[in-house]
């Protein structure tokens, strides 16, 4: 199951210019999805299809893993509505850009597609997605939790459902938490308090509070945008840039937080060797604690991730959308949002060990009660932080490239000292010209 943001192997320019030419106008009318009322896809009320219906479904890196839950969730779809048939087919995270677009040119689009937030953000920004707003009704859009929802709305267009997604938690050395005089009952709350917890660690026990890698989410995180709204132009080079960069450059001179750009691997080699009181990151940083430092993971407990200054939380999700060419929309719309209720919703999570994005599913006990163990905590805790969660993604095809040189620009003034502000005026000018060779 890929989560990540890892870049589509093939030019994501080049695949939505040929979708543009091969979408056109399908002859969809607005229409509203047989058995829509009240939540989404819970097919009460489906009326047989006028003519026998075959529904493509495309997912990424589900199978053979998940055959079962599919197969049956398929079968129960396909009982309730007669006349329709769906055909799943599976394709590896760097395969289906390439895929969608060999299809969507030839003529034979699927109809519903598993697509990250980023790639289905700029594939409905570029008219190549159905607008769901047309057919789902203001429950249906409801369902979902907001700042989720609302990643793939542009303009007013819902260009996708939300599937499953995964937000960070705050994983704390309890033991040094509590040699530092703190106490991890009452834990902090904002990214401010946790720079202070942090601060007293490094002077009670002589560890660090935290590692983190150097990478663009650190801006949105502080309520500073990466780009302005129409995706034209660099929008962070502000004041509040420079002060969240001061901050941080600070705080690494005053061994708060590691002078270093620590990937993944040295967050968990930190944390495992207790040089780091603090990690950020998603559950599956309990497997690899657990193997390697049994001792540091049975003193670790998980929390709620701490806000920044937007007040927000960055969760990672996978969608369902809808091409444009698709040849059966309102049948195409009801099979998403069928997949994406409530009901079916908690179903997957509880095989797949994934957050749902349906508002009702988080009340089940599966995301409420805990058994004290660590993945338990960290389950709750991602749960707790859904209602503030929201996708950030840059929205170009360019994303990777400006997102990497943001990281250069992180890295030049926090690991070599170069100057905030001509370094901010350099990135800027970068990518402001990556932006423009784009467009």
């Amino acid at each position: 199951m890929g989560t990540n943001r890892k870049g589509f192997t093939v030019s994501l320019l080049l695949t939505m210019s040929l979708l543009l030419a091969a979408c056109g106008g399908n002859g969809n009318t607005k229409g509203t999805p047989a058995g829509s009322t009240g939540e989404a896809g819970t097919g009460a009320g489906a009326t047989p299809a006028a003519e026998p219906v075959k529904l493509e479904f495309w997912t990424i890196a589900l199978q053979p893993t998940f055959n079962d839950y599919f197969n049956e969730l398929i079968t129960k779809y396909e009982g309730s509505h007669p006349g329709v048939n769906v055909e799943w087919k599976d394709y590896p995270y760097d395969a289906i850009s390439q895929r969608l677009l060999t299809s969507t040119a030839s003529g034979k689009s699927p109809d519903v597609v598993n697509l990250n937030t980023e790639f289905a953000s700029q594939l409905g920004s570029k008219g190549a997605l159905l607008n769901l707003n047309e057919y789902l009704t203001d429950d249906q859009a409801k369902s979902y939790f907001d700042g989720i929802y609302n990643s793939t709305v542009l303009d007013g267009k819902a260009y996708a459902l939300p599937w499953y997604t995964g937000t960070e938690v705050l994983f704390m050395n309890k033991k040094l938490v509590e040699k530092a005089g703190l106490d991890p009952a009452s834990p902090p709350q904002t990214r401010d308090e946790l720079v202070e917890w942090a601060r007293q660690v490094h002077e009670k026990t002589g560890a660090a509070g935290y590692a983190q890698q150097l990478v663009s989410k650190l801006f949105p995180i502080d309520g500073i945008p990466i780009l302005n709204e129409d995706k034209t132009a660099a929008a962070f080079n502000t004041p509040e840039a420079e002060a969240m960069i001061a901050q941080m450059r600070d705080l690494m001179k005053e061994g708060v937080v590691l002078k270093e750009d620590a990937d993944f691997s040295k967050q968990i080699q930190y944390f495992s060797g207790e040089q780091v009181a603090f990690q950020l990151s998603g559950p599956t940083f309990i497997n690899f604690i657990k193997t390697s430092a049994p001792d540091v993971y049975k003193n670790t407990i998980a929390v709620p991730l701490p806000t920044g200054k937007a007040n927000l939380r960055l969760s990672n999700s996978m969608n369902l959308v809808v091409p444009q060419k698709s040849k059966n929309p309102e049948q195409a719309v009801e099979f998403a949002a069928f997949i994406t209720n409530s009901e079916n919703q908690t179903a997957f999570s509880k095989v797949a060990n994934t957050l749902p994005s349906s508002r009702a599913s988080i009340e089940d006990p599966f995301f409420t009660d805990s058994d004290g163990s660590l993945e338990a905590e960290a389950k709750v805790a991602s749960s707790q932080s859904l209602d503030k969660a929201t996708d950030y993604m840059v929205g170009v095809p360019s994303a990777g490239d400006i997102n990497s040189a943001l990281a250069r620009g992180l890295q030049e003034i926090l690991m070599n000292d170069a100057d905030i502000k001509e370094t901010l005026n350099k990135v800027e000018k970068e990518v402001n010209n990556i932006i423009s060779q784009g467009s």
